[in-house]
C-alpha cells in the first residue's frame, strides 16, 4: 500500500545538515564499523553491569524483603522494565534515523544511555531514601531502555551502509560483537571489584564503581561517533525527493506495508536473545543461589563463552557474504535448538570446566545465528524504512526473547527446581527462530540502495 500524501513529505533533508559537522570526506568503512562497535560495546556494557548488579545486590538494596527470591524477582522486574521501554526508543530514534540521519540518532542514544547509567551509580538505596529509591531506579532503567531501542539498528546500519560491495554482513557484524564485548568489559570491572571489596563490600557500595566508570566510556564513544560521516545510503535517498518519499511516521508505514516480514524478523531473532540473556544475566544469579556454584566460576564460564562467540563472529559473517545469510543462521539455529538442554544441564554438575565448555559451545552456536542477522534484518526493508524496520524487529525480539527471559526463568525455577527447564524454554524459542528463518527469503543480493 503506497504512502498517502498526508503521511509523506518530500525527502528534502539537506545531507550536510545531518552530519553534525562531520568531515566532508567519507569515513572509511572500517573506521565507521569500529565507531559503531565502540557504541554498542558501551551500551551493552551498561546493560550488562546492571544485569550483573541485579543478580548480585540490587534486590536487597532497592527492594528489601524477607524472601531473597522476591527481592531478586523485583530486581529482574526492573531489568525487564527497560525492555518494555525499548519500543519507545525504536519509535523515537527510528524516526530520527530515517528522517534526519543515522548519526544523529546514534549520538543521542549513546548520550542518553550514559546519563542513565551514571545516574544509577549515584542513586540512594532503599535504606536511605525509602520508596523514592526504587522509583528512581525504575525511571533510569526506562531511560536506558529507550536508549537501547535506537542503538542497535543505527549501529549496524551505519556500518552496513558504508560497507564495500560483497562485504555487507562482515561490516555489519562488527558492531554485533558489541554485546559480548560489553559483557566482557563489565566482567573485567566487576570481578576485580568483587575480589578487592569482597561480597559484603560490593553490596555495601562498591557496586557503584562499574556504573560510574561508564562516564569515561561514554565520553570516548561520543568523540568517536562525531568523527564519522553520515551513511551514504541515507544521503543518497535524501537527495532523491521524487523517487524516495519519506514517511512522517516510519513505524506506521512499516506496519502497513511490511507486517509479514516484520513479524518473521522478530521471530528470527527471538531464540538467540533468550540464549544470550539467560547465559550472561540469569545464570549468574541462578548458579550461585540455587546450585551453590561460586560466583566467580559463573562469571568466568560466561566470559570465556562470550570470548569464543566474538572469535566466531567475523568468520561467520564473512561466510554469510559468500554463501548467503540463511545457511549460516540456520546452522546456528539448529545447533541452539539441539544444544539448549545440554548447555543448561551442565549447571547440575557444578563443575567449572564442564559449565565453561557447555557455555562456550552454546555461545559459538549463538554467534552463527546472530552474526549475519545484523545484515539480514536491515536487508528485509527498504532504505527509507530501514532504521525503523531493523530496529523494531531486533528490539521486539530482544524484549520478548531476552528481556523477560530472566523473569520467566525465575518463575519456572520456583515451580520446577531443575536447570533442564531453562533448556526446554530456550530450545523452544530457538525452534521458533528456526521456523521463521525457513519462511524468510535469502537477502544477500538485495538492492541495498533502494
Amino acid at each position: 500500500m503506497p504512502d498517502s500524501p498526508s503521511k509523506t513529505v518530500p525527502a528534502t533533508v539537506d545531507p550536510g545538515s545531518a552530519e553534525l559537522s562531520a568531515p566532508e570526506a567519507k569515513s572509511r568503512p572500517s573506521r565507521t564499523a569500529v565507531a559503531s562497535l565502540i557504541g554498542t560495546t558501551i551500551e551493552y556494557y551498561d546493560f550488562a553491569v546492571y544485569g550483573t548488579a541485579a543478580a548480585l545486590v540490587l534486590g536487597p538494596a532497592f527492594f528489601p524483603s524477607g524472601n531473597s527470591t522476591v527481592s531478586t524477582l523485583a530486581a529482574f522486574l526492573t531489568f525487564a522494565a527497560a525492555f518494555l521501554a525499548r519500543p519507545l526508543g525504536v519509535v523515537l530514534f527510528g524516526t530520527i534515523g530515517d528522517l534526519l540521519g543515522r548519526r544523529r540518532a546514534l549520538v543521542a542514544s549513546l548520550l542518553l544511555m550514559g546519563v542513565a547509567t551514571v545516574g544509577v551509580g549515584l542513586l540512594p538505596t532503599y535504606e536511605t531514601a525509602g520508596l523514592l529509591a526504587p522509583v528512581l531506579l525504575v525511571t533510569l532503567r526506562l531511560l536506558q531502555g529507550v536508549s537501547m531501542g535506537g542503538e542497535w539498528g543505527g549501529a549496524v546500519l551505519l556500518a552496513a551502509e558504508h560497507a564495500p560491495p560483497g562485504r555487507r554482513a562482515l561490516y555489519a557484524s562488527i558492531p554485533q560483537a558489541g554485546p559480548s564485548l560489553g559483557f566482557l568489559l563489565s566482567s573485567a570491572v566487576i570481578l576485580p571489584t568483587l575480589h578487592i571489596a569482597g561480597r559484603d563490600g560490593f553490596a555495601d557500595g562498591a557496586w557503584r564503581i562499574p556504573f560510574l566508570l561508564s562516564t569515561v566510556l561514554v565520553v570516548i564513544g561520543l568523540w568517536v561517533r562525531t568523527t564519522v560521516s553520515e551513511s551514504p545510503v541515507f544521503t543518497s535517498t535524501a537527495r532523491r525527493p521524487a523517487q524516495a518519499p519519506v514517511s512522517r511516521f516510519p513505524l506506521g508505514t512499516l506496519l502497513a506495508q511490511h507486517p509479514g516480514r516484520l513479524l518473521l524478523g522478530i521471530g528470527a531473532a527471538l531464540g538467540g536473545s533468550a540464549v544470550y540473556y539467560l547465559t550472561i544475566v540469569y545464570s549468574l544469579s541462578y548458579g550461585p543461589k540455587s546450585l551453590g556454584i561460586p560466583q566467580n566460576t559463573m562469571l568466568t564460564a560466561a566470559s570465556i563463552g562470550a570470548a569464543a562467540g566474538i572469535a566466531v563472529t567475523l568468520p561467520a559473517a564473512r561466510l554469510a557474504d559468500r554463501i548467503g545469510r540463511r545457511p549460516v543462521m540456520l546452522t546456528g539455529a539448529v545447533g541452539c535448538v539441539l544444544w539448549a538442554v545440554p548447555m543448561y544441564a551442565s549447571l547440575s554438575s557444578r563443575d567449572g570446566v564442564v559449565i565453561t565448555g557447555a557455555y562456550t559451545v552454546g555461545l559459538v552456536l549463538l554467534a552463527l545465528m546472530f552474526s549475519p542477522v545484523a545484515a539480514f534484518l536491515p536487508e528485509l526493508f527498504p532504505a527509507r524504512l530501514r532504521y525503523t524496520g531493523a530496529s523494531t524487529a531486533f528490539i521486539l525480539a530482544n524484549t520478548f526473547g531476552g528481556g523477560f527471559a530472566p523473569l520467566v526463568a525465575t518463575w519456572l525455577h520456583s515451580h520446577w527446581d531443575s536447570p533442564l527447564v531453562l533448556g526446554f524454554y530456550t530450545g523452544g524459542l530457538c525452534l521458533v527462530s528456526l521456523m521463521c528463518l525457513l519462511a524468510l527469503p535469502e537477502t544477500r543480493d538485495c538492492d541495498f540502495d533502494s
